[in-house]
């Protein structure tokens, strides 16, 4: 049996959305009884506060990532969820898809107490998924061409298990500035792997393939709770 496309209850210790018809947190499918979870959170911009579109392509970008952990899944697959944005922007102090992507990792531990989860995130969403990861649910995370300002924080970070992934010739998200925060998070004793990624640049279109295996084995590994 498996769910399909719903947005589980909020947790109550959390404000729900001001717009009653907005789900944060939609999830795509999986066990009925899930011990684990894979979120997924697509990239944004820096700036908007308006909803993402209907057409939503950074979304789009995220499906064949779903589709490879669950080729990838041995034994019982995990839950599939997505966060979806109020906003579509990060919009500087107000960090909107962090607070989303906390929501999220909250909902899906009240739904599933218990529940092991992976964090994957793209551009924005892996600056997102890397705020989010101190929830002691959350067993890794992997940021896909992330983006990482020197002022965020990493010693939420301790301990967890942490993938970068990025592109050299990335000319949206800085590369150099994954290699530094990667850097940071282990000085604060996170358990970091950085993969430079022969191609794909930012939309991670060429050698896609590999994009979606390497992050389906990390996701799977670090789910496992062993080495990638």
């Amino acid at each position: 049996m498996t769910t399909a496309d719903r947005a589980p209850r909020a947790p109550r210790a959390h404000p729900p959305s001001s717009d009653p018809a907005h789900r944060p947190l939609v999830v795509h499918g999986g066990p009925a009884a899930p011990r684990s979870a894979v979120l997924f959170l697509h990239g944004g911009q820096a700036d908007g506060t308006r909803p993402p579109p209907l057409l939503n392509l950074p979304a789009l970008r995220m499906r064949p990532f779903r589709r490879a952990v669950t080729r990838a899944a041995m034994g019982e697959a995990p839950l599939l969820a997505s966060v979806r944005y109020r906003c579509r922007g990060w919009n500087g102090a107000a960090a909107d898809a962090a607070r989303d992507a906390r929501w999220a990792v909250e909902a899906l531990v009240a739904d599933h107490p218990g529940l092991r989860i992976v964090l994957v995130g793209h551009s924005m969403g892996g600056r997102a998924a890397l705020h989010a990861g101190g929830h002691p649910a959350v067993r890794g995370i992997v940021a896909l061409a992330p983006w990482c300002p020197p002022e965020d924080p990493v010693d939420h970070l301790r301990g967890k298990p942490l993938a970068l992934l990025h592109d050299v010739r990335d000319r949206v998200t800085a590369y150099q500035d994954s290699r530094a925060y990667g850097e940071r998070a282990r000085l604060a004793g996170a358990d970091v792997e950085f993969l430079t990624m022969p191609r794909g640049r930012h939309t991670m279109l060429q050698e896609a393939g590999k994009w979606h295996r390497t992050t389906a084995r990390l996701a799977r590994a670090m789910l496992a709770g062993g080495a990638s």
